[in-house]
Order: structure tokens, then sequence, then C-alpha cells
């Protein structure tokens, strides 16, 4: 049954493995020791030895609540079930990885705020430095993803423009290549869950292909993207490789990838957008409080998050803004 878990543990290390055993989940090593921290969990012991391996658990029905706290928690989490009938089995019960939940790729109403969206995000840059990433590099690709609403865009960036972006994104995880660095810019905070990934995932023609193949194009060019826009292509393909690893379900609610693209909104510095308290306080972090909170009065959870996607990004063209002035009236009217 060990032999199982460690196989399980090593297909997904960087997640708490919650491991099915008759009617408890049960966490094993130092995913014991953090759960049991996390969790309020008792930390046990089943051997004898000099050397106990400590476990914890919970019983089975908990599991959507503890999926709950641990995600709240910025914690990726892989479930691994009992796959067939104990009842018939020959010998061992069978047991792998059904689903990985993470941050970024949670869609239960339950753990969300409805009134906001959820992001994934990716960050690529151009391969040539010495740690494998060129943090001075003149451009720089972000890609990010709402599970929850199936929008989906990427941008091709100035270096000054990442952080203020992912500023007001606010990602709830953030995907980054192996031996990537920032310096000069706080773009891995503490409280901001980060996801390392394979170099090779955020690959130019990798993510190309990937794109192409996910919305079935044989140019990206319809999509409005340019030859300029490679590394936002690649980290687009990033997310859709990485959903496509850790999702059960389809992807098909995410219909397209749209280009996102500097001054056709107002540009609000990291330390202004903070500063203003737009969508979240600086002190607790929270909607409450905010310029958001004040004035949502949506009857949905979509009006809502549309709300929230007009303050991050006010409209800087006249007959835009014109036309949605227009369509309130109408309605107020």
């Amino acid at each position: 049954m060990m032999r199982q878990y460690q196989a399980a543990k090593a297909a997904c290390p960087d997640a708490l493995l919650l491991f099915r055993m008759g009617d408890f989940y049960e966490l094993f090593h130092e995913d014991a020791r953090l759960a049991a921290k996390l969790l309020g969990l008792t930390l046990t012991s089943r051997d004898k030895s000099n050397d106990p391996v400590p476990m914890a658990g919970f019983p089975h029905h908990q599991l959507d609540s503890y999926i709950a706290k641990l995600v709240r928690a910025g914690k990726r989490v892989a479930v691994c079930e009992q796959v067939e009938d104990p009842r018939t089995a020959q010998g061992l019960v069978k047991r792998q990885v059904t689903h990985v939940l993470s941050p970024g790729t949670i869609v239960d109403p339950s753990i969300l705020d409805p009134g906001q969206s959820n992001f994934l995000a990716a960050i690529c840059r151009p391969t040539g430095s010495r740690n494998g990433l060129n943090g001075d590099a003149a451009a720089t690709g972000l890609a990010w993803a709402d599970l929850s609403s199936g929008g989906f865009a990427a941008a091709t960036l100035a270096p000054n423009q990442l952080p203020d972006l992912l500023e007001r994104l606010n990602p709830a995880e953030l995907l980054v290549p192996e031996g990537f660095a920032s310096p000069g810019e706080d773009l891995l905070p503490g409280d901001r869950a980060i996801t390392i990934r394979p170099a090779w995932s955020f690959g130019i023609s990798r993510g190309r292909e990937v794109v192409q193949q996910k919305f079935k194009l044989a140019t990206l060019e319809g999509l409005g993207f340019t030859e300029g826009d490679e590394l936002a292509i690649a980290a687009a393909g990033a997310i859709l490789e990485y959903l496509q690893e850790t999702q059960a379900g389809s992807l098909e609610h995410l219909v397209a990838l749209k280009p996102w693209r500097a001054g056709k909104q107002a540009e609000i510095d990291q330390a202004t957008w903070r500063s203003l308290e737009i969508t979240r306080t600086i002190r607790t972090g929270s909607r409450e409080g905010s310029l958001l909170g004040v004035i949502d009065r949506c009857e949905t959870p979509m009006g809502s998050r549309l709300l929230c996607q007009w303050l991050m990004e006010p409209l800087l063209e006249l007959e835009l803004i014109r036309r949605r002035h227009d369509a309130v009236g109408e309605l107020v009217s």
C-alpha cells in the first residue's frame, strides 16, 4: 500500500496527496505534518518502529470541506482514489490520482467568491540568461484564464507593464518556469500561490502548437495575434497544458483566446492601484471596504465580475465610453 502511495506522490510531488484508504483519506510524511497544522488534524502513526511515519486523516465525507480549506491556504491538492471495488478486487485495491486541484483551477462556487474572477496566470520570458530567463528582456508574455467564466487572454508586455497588470489581475495561482527570476520586481509575493513548471512547457513552438490544436486553427492571426506575440502565445500554451494535466473534465468552455493590448484602457501603476483600494483593501486584501465592495449591487455573479472588470480597466476611447453610458441609460430609463 505504501508503494502505491509513493508512486502517486511521485506523480504529484508538489501537491498535498489525499490517499483514500477505506472510509478515510490519509496523508503521510511532510504532507501529514502540514495538513495537521492547516486543518487541525491529529498527527498519528501506525508504524511502531523507532522512526515512525507520521500520518493524519479525516473521514471521506469531509473531503470537500477540507479541500476548500487547503486551496484557500494556497496549496495544491491531489486526490488519490480507489478505482476498483474492494469486494471484488484481487489482492490490493488499485488506486490512482483522479484529479488535482489548485487555487487557480477551482470552479466550486462554495470555495470561490462568485463576484470576482479567479485567474490562473502564466509568465513567459525569452531564454538566454544564466538563470534560464532573461529578466531584462524587451518583452514578456503573460496569459491568464478564469475557469469559472471561460475568460482567456494573453498579452505581450514591456517589463514595466508586467507588475502593474499582475497587481490588477491578482491571480490566484501563477505558473512560472524552472529558474524563474524577477530582478527588481515583486512578482512572487509570499501570499501568491506559485507553481513551478518545466521550462520546456513554455517553449514558443510548443505553445503555438498547443493553442492551435485547442482551438482547431491553422494560424493564430484570426485570433488577432501577430509574430510579435510569440511569448504571449507560449504563456497561453503553458496554461492549456497545465489545465489538460490537472482537469479531468473538458475545457470546451474556453472558446477563444483574446489578445490584450495596452492603450485601450487606462494604465494604473502598482502603487497607485493598491492605494486607491479599487477592488480590495490594503490592510486585509478583502473586497469588503473597497470601491467595488461599496458600489456593487449587481443581481448576479456574472454582473459583479463584469463590474469588477470595468473598474480594473477604465476605458479611454470616447466612443466606447459613450456606448457604455448609452446602454446604462437605456436600462435605467
